[in-house]
């Protein structure tokens, strides 16, 4: 948390070349500051999982990147992951607590300041409002608006993330809003002039975001 707003990477929905991929994510990380990478892959059997985070945790995590499995705290508990991100679908706030230990969990609070206080309450870690802006990652049930992040800002300690059709375009404003994290997925691995660009370009936007903040 040394800064005030950070990237935090989510992959794509579906990993066919795991190494290509690894090389990807080796740009990406040159490109700037980045403080979590969330590994999403859905439906698809645990090995599959198990291969990603073998692959991948080693990357980030040399360079000193947080590795956060998505949806299985079941799995993460298992794997050498930092931390692992539910949805309100997925296994409760407590139940992943109890796997995963002292290790991270955050957990998707769409829209809804009122979920997120209980989560918070309850000891999440950090918060994730979206989506922001049309997103063609996942399936994005709710809309959220800036102010979202600004009076949460204002009123909780809990760190928030903000989620949905991110890129170095649209980040500025929600830096500015007062996001502690941006998590980004397709505004990085599908940016035309790579990954490494894309992270400059958001860190570039997240700065100019927090110099407007007031």
């Amino acid at each position: 948390m040394t800064l005030d707003c950070r990237l935090y990477l989510i992959t794509p929905p579906a990993l066919p070349d795991l190494a290509g991929f690894g090389r990807q994510l080796a740009q990406a990380l040159e490109g700037g500051d980045v403080a979590a990478l969330q590994i999403r892959l859905k439906d698809v059997p645990d090995d599959v999982i198990r291969a990603a985070v073998d692959a991948l945790a080693p990357i980030a995590q040399a360079r000193d990147v947080a590795v956060i499995l998505n949806d299985r705290p079941d799995l993460a508990a298992r794997l050498p992951v930092d931390g692992v991100h539910v949805g309100q679908s997925d296994m409760a706030y407590r139940d992943a607590r109890k796997l995963m230990g002292e290790r991270m969990v955050g957990v998707t609070c769409h829209d809804s300041r009122h979920l997120a206080m209980e989560a918070a309450e309850a000891g999440a870690d950090y918060v994730a409002f979206g989506a922001f802006f049309p997103t063609t990652t996942k399936d994005a049930p709710t809309t959220a608006e800036p102010e979202i992040l600004t009076i949460w800002q204002e009123t909780m300690e809990t760190p928030c993330v903000a989620i949905g059709g991110i890129t170095a375009a649209n980040a500025a404003g929600l830096a500015t809003a007062g996001a502690d994290f941006l998590a980004v997925s397709a505004g990085v691995w599908g940016h035309p002039d790579g990954p490494a660009a894309a992270v400059a370009a958001l860190n570039a936007a997240i700065a100019e975001g927090l110099s407007a903040r007031a």
